[in-house]
């Protein structure tokens, strides 16, 4: 199912985020910890996990699976989505889990600082782009759209690529790829993936940017139009306005779309 950018669909994988060692949090981010755990009644570990879930979500959005909670979904000012979906009170406890987390990641130092010059951080895409429209992230993979340097940056693995976005207006992720570790997005043209882009730099070395990109096909008509299509064309034919090598000219192009 497609989904906005302010949202991720659920599929058969649930996050698996790495475990954060204790002398990564503040001590705010552990007495945070320590003060959500008690009030929801949750494990620490379980705590963390979703603390993990919204900051990677860039505070907008989480996916989780913790045994308190199940397995689901939360976007800020949006849909929460639970395991049992009747159960109202499950959806409020988590939905108010995560506004407060990511509050507190908006607000508090929560995570300590890295070093100079060892990257990480919230801002993990390259220097030199402005801020993102919209990020987001699930498994072991996250994304940052910035409209105005027509980029889009994907960390896989820990691994960073930069993409041209070309003429694409990025307004939504369908799905991720795990097996061929790409991922696929939907623009005013369509679903696509990042194996559609130039790749600027990245794991795969470094591409040119295309200087005129082409701006991508429309989809195409669906078969049952283009079947009807050709069946017009030779009414045409019959009643002698279109010739028979015109209506072989239109139906070969038409069949080749399909």
């Amino acid at each position: 199912m497609l989904t906005s950018l302010h949202s991720t669909s659920l599929g058969p994988k649930v996050p698996t985020y790495s475990p954060i060692n204790m002398n990564q949090l503040t001590k705010e981010g552990e007495q945070l910890l320590s003060d959500i755990s008690t009030r929801y009644q949750i494990s620490r570990e379980s705590a963390l996990h979703m603390l993990i879930a919204v900051n990677n979500g860039g505070s907008t959005m989480a996916q989780f699976s913790i045994p308190e909670f199940g397995s689901g979904q939360w976007m800020r000012g949006g849909m929460t989505m639970v395991g049992d979906l009747f159960n109202n009170q499950l959806k409020a406890n988590v939905n108010n889990l995560c506004e407060e987390l990511a509050a507190a990641l908006n607000n508090r130092q929560i995570f300590e600082k890295p070093p100079v010059g060892s990257g990480g951080g919230q801002n993990w895409w390259p220097a030199g782009l402005s801020q993102p429209s919209s990020t987001g992230g699930q498994n072991n993979s996250r994304y940052a759209v910035f409209p105005n340097e027509h980029r889009l940056v994907v960390e896989i693995d820990g691994q960073v690529s930069v993409y041209d976005t070309l003429n694409h207006m990025i307004s939504g992720v369908s799905q991720q790829q795990g097996s061929s570790n790409t991922m696929t997005f939907s623009s005013q043209f369509g679903s696509f993936s990042t194996l559609d882009l130039p790749l600027i730099d990245g794991p795969g070395g470094k591409v040119p940017a295309q200087s005129t990109p082409e701006q991508p096909a429309p989809p195409m008509a669906e078969n049952s139009d283009i079947y009807e299509s050709i069946r017009k064309l030779g009414q045409l034919r019959d009643d002698g306005i279109l010739t028979e090598e015109e209506f072989q000219s239109k139906k070969s192009e038409m069949l080749s779309r399909i």
